[in-house]
């Protein structure tokens, strides 16, 4: 599920030398992923105030099932976004405990570029290849 980064959130740009994940760091993906969760709970609270507005009921049967069809897909994305705003919250608690920013299964830096793509990263990128590798292979 792809993350929609925080656009008003400049990228951070690492100085030489500077600690990995220090408190800059951190208050900087903080940021990002505080921005992400608030427009996700506008992007709720909108579709809850849309469906109340517009649930009308039609007497054409095409009409109900369209109007049912578009409700249960806007549903679905929603129940994505709850879903994404738990791992935000996850992320918030792991900035929280200075766990922010290294990998669940090697323990190495995830890296700063990648926690910019993707903010709820709790993977380096060779243990996500491997991952992905595995996945694959299961799968056929």
């Amino acid at each position: 599920m792809p993350v929609q980064v925080n656009k008003t959130t400049a990228p951070y740009k690492e100085k030489k030398g500077e600690a990995y994940m220090n408190s800059k760091q951190l208050a900087h993906f903080r940021a990002i992923l505080s921005g992400i969760k608030a427009s996700l709970g506008q992007d709720i609270d909108r579709t809850v105030h849309t469906m109340q507005d517009e649930a009308t009921v039609f007497a054409d049967p095409n009409d109900r099932a369209t109007q049912e069809s578009d409700m249960s897909l806007e549903l679905r994305n929603r129940d994505r976004e709850r879903k994404l705003i738990k791992n935000i919250d996850k992320m918030l608690a792991r900035i929280d405990a200075n766990d922010y920013g290294y990998c669940d299964n090697c323990g190495v830096e995830i890296g700063l570029s990648r926690l910019e793509a993707r903010p709820t990263a709790t993977l380096c990128i060779d243990c996500k290849t491997l991952d992905e590798i595995r996945e694959k292979q299961v799968a056929k």
